[in-house]
């Protein structure tokens, strides 16, 4: 089909005002894309001539810093609450996409701890607010979230649409948004949808919070991810915490200046940094000026002394980009194009390492701040105007960012151990079955733990849901075989079948992004996020809500991640066994309908998806056993070697029944969340 049709392609000035017509007459909604980034977000829109825009909000910028600062009497996003939050710090909060899927936000604001996803939709607000002034009254938008994002996450991030009161059309990650709009706005798309010649295009994706790397394939008119890797916790903010880390011991040393519990000193001096860190991106050396007891200090820091104190972190970005090559199995010379993203590649040393370890040329025609909330936009329009069937002749195929799994306790050796059912990217949707049996005689149920990502031995993974089969005859033999199977949709939707083939006995549990806030959580916060009420004034301590979202197996409580994390090493698979998280009592919610924030005191406890049982008949509800009764799961191959990964697929020939990829072979151990 001719993009013409879909806003897409702009030519002659004739076509265009027919098209325009058109497109009035048919589809009176606007096509937004947002891309909601850790430290800067955008909003983009199609404009009268297909042609993706960024909107500049009220404070005439085309990006609005993701900041909140939360006044007595009235909430304050993007830059004047980075200012207001250099003298009040308590009130200041930024970088809240880091916490997303998590419980509660790393940093106590007042007297508080918020969910991540209230933060995040009062930027939202701010930015459809802003939008609105130029494009008038909507509601539908697609929501960009990195391509490494767990379910969790991005689960987090739609109820954060769904509190600003956005109609959260489709979820979409950054580097297939910046790639989409990369192929559009670069001419390598011809007239009717279609790639003049078959495109692999590498895209590196440096944010201010989140580090993403993907591969993409664009042949014809169908843009299908490889394959993608990626760090949460690295960004541009990790580079400005380098730099706040030298100013500070420069300034203690040069200036006898203490920073010791004045927070608003280092608010301010942090700021400083940010801005110097933009300067050595145009400039070989800046000035860092900080005012102090009436007097004005400064000092010096070179592009040198930057890249110094930060090429540990640049190293980390070096070996994902090599490690998600190694996995595809690509060489450098089959990427065409190599397309940075995110506003941190700017700094010259990024485009340097890359260039040096490609050997091709950095593309830099579009603008790493835009592109991806242009592509969010072009995205939108085709869903407004074809829905996910997409009948527009363009196809967005995507992969699962980490591997899918069961968790079980390997007879042998009695730890714990993860057996991969679907790898990490693994084209969407797929199929994919794995054989376990039982690990005694007389096992009376059986209890299908299933996790995303993590290692060997199940640290660091994140438990989705659990599939239960019980009320097993009293005689059930030791090594019965239990058969557990996924069915992994486009949409996210999980559906985990658990069997036992020789007794015709079955449980089945589907997970639709189910994790996260409940629908009473949601609207709670939207009647109070409507009522205008201060909310860090919540009197009520003892009556909160249980958060829902469920946190990785053993992880510590949710803080603030270490800014100088290691480099990305293979995981041990002599790692100690993980203990299954603590169960605390929930408290009474306060007789109101309104969920409080979350305080320091309050107990975390995760709520699971409900589950249905059959035996013999299906959909029987049954209640969920203690976590004492878990049972174990043994391979049902007796030459199984731990580590193996082997899957064994529904499909005949061994094969994912949908969407084959590329990377099925690659082993788990290469996997690091």
């Amino acid at each position: 089909m001719n993009l013409q049709f879909l806003g897409l392609q702009w030519g002659t000035k004739p076509n265009q005002e027919t098209f325009s017509k058109q497109v009035v007459m048919e589809n009176p909604e606007v096509s937004v894309g947002i891309d909601l980034g850790t430290t800067f977000s955008a909003v983009a829109h199609l404009d009268s001539e297909g042609r993706p825009l960024t909107i500049i909000n009220s404070e005439g910028e085309l990006t609005t810093p993701s900041a909140v600062f939360f006044d007595h009497d009235a909430v304050i996003v993007g830059t004047e609450a980075t200012i207001a939050g250099e003298s009040d710090t308590d009130r200041l909060a930024r970088n809240a996409k880091r916490d997303m899927g998590g419980a509660r936000y790393r940093k106590k604001i007042g007297d508080c701890f918020l969910p991540p996803e209230v933060i995040q939709s009062l930027i939202l607000k701010r930015l459809k607010s802003d939008a609105e002034l130029k494009l008038g009254e909507f509601q539908k938008a697609v929501i960009t979230v990195p391509a490494y994002f767990n379910e969790p996450r991005r689960k987090a991030t739609q109820d954060a649409g769904e509190l600003a009161g956005i109609d959260v059309i489709d979820i979409i990650n950054e580097p297939t948004a910046a790639a989409l709009a990369y192929g559009v706005q670069q001419g390598f798309l011809n007239d009717q949808g279609a790639a003049k010649q078959v495109e692999r295009v590498l895209v590196y994706d440096l944010g201010g919070g989140t580090f993403d790397v993907t591969l993409m394939e664009i042949k014809n008119s169908h843009f299908r991810t490889i394959g993608t890797a990626g760090d949460v916790y690295l960004g541009g903010i990790d580079w400005d915490h380098r730099i706040f880390d030298f100013a500070m011991k420069e300034f203690e040393t040069k200036h006898q200046i203490s920073f010791e519990n004045n927070n608003s000193l280092k608010e301010k001096l942090m700021n400083q940094c940010i801005r110097a860190k933009a300067s050595l991106s145009a400039r070989s050396q800046t000035i860092i000026r900080i005012e102090h007891n009436g007097e004005r200090h400064k000092i010096e820091i070179t592009r040198t002394d930057f890249e110094d104190l930060t090429k540990d972190l640049l190293e980390r970005t070096k070996l994902t980009t090599e490690r998600l090559l190694r996995d595809a199995k690509t060489k450098w010379s089959a990427v065409t194009k190599l397309l940075l993203v995110g506003g941190s590649t700017r700094m010259p040393m990024v485009g340097k390492m890359l260039e040096k370890t490609s050997g091709l040329k950095v593309d830099r025609t579009l603008s790493p701040d835009e592109c991806v909330a242009h592509g969010a936009a072009i995205y939108a329009d085709i869903l407004l105007k074809y829905g996910q069937d997409a009948g527009s002749g363009i196809s967005i195929k995507n992969v699962n960012s980490h591997d899918l799994g069961v968790l079980g306790i390997e007879s042998k050796t009695q730890t714990k151990k993860r057996q991969i059912v679907i790898p990490r990217n693994h084209s969407l949707p797929t199929k994919a079955s794995r054989k376990f049996r039982t690990a005694k005689d007389g096992q009376t149920q059986i209890i299908v733990r299933v996790i995303e990502g993590g290692t060997d031995t199940g640290q660091g993974a994140t438990m989705i849901g659990k599939c239960i089969v019980q009320d097993l005859p009293p005689d059930i033999k030791k090594g019965t075989e239990i058969v557990v199977s996924f069915n992994y949709l486009s949409s996210g939707r999980i559906d985990v079948v658990a069997e036992i083939p020789e007794l015709n006995i079955s449980a089945d549990t589907a997970i639709n992004r189910a994790d996260g806030m409940t629908r009473a959580d949601i609207l709670s916060w939207k009647e109070k996020l409507a009522s205008g009420a201060d909310l860090l004034d919540w009197e009520e301590s003892s009556g909160v809500e249980s958060p829902t979202t469920p946190p990785p197996i053993a992880a510590p409580p949710i803080a603030a991640p270490p800014i100088a994390a290691p480099p990305i090493a293979a995981p041990s698979i002599a790692a100690p066994s993980i203990a299954a998280p603590a169960q605390p009592n929930n408290p009474k919610p306060p007789p109101t309908a309104i969920a409080p924030a979350i305080r320091l005191s309050d107990p975390v406890k995760p709520t699971i998806p409900e589950i249905k049982i059959t035996k013999q008949k299906p959909n029987r509800k049954i209640d969920i056993p203690s976590e004492e009764e878990m049972f174990v799961f043994e391979e049902s191959s007796p030459t199984s070697t731990p580590g193996d990964s082997a899957l064994d697929f529904l499909s005949d020939t061994n094969q994912p029944s949908a969407g084959g990829s590329e990377l099925d072979d690659f082993l788990s151990d290469l996997d690091i969340d």
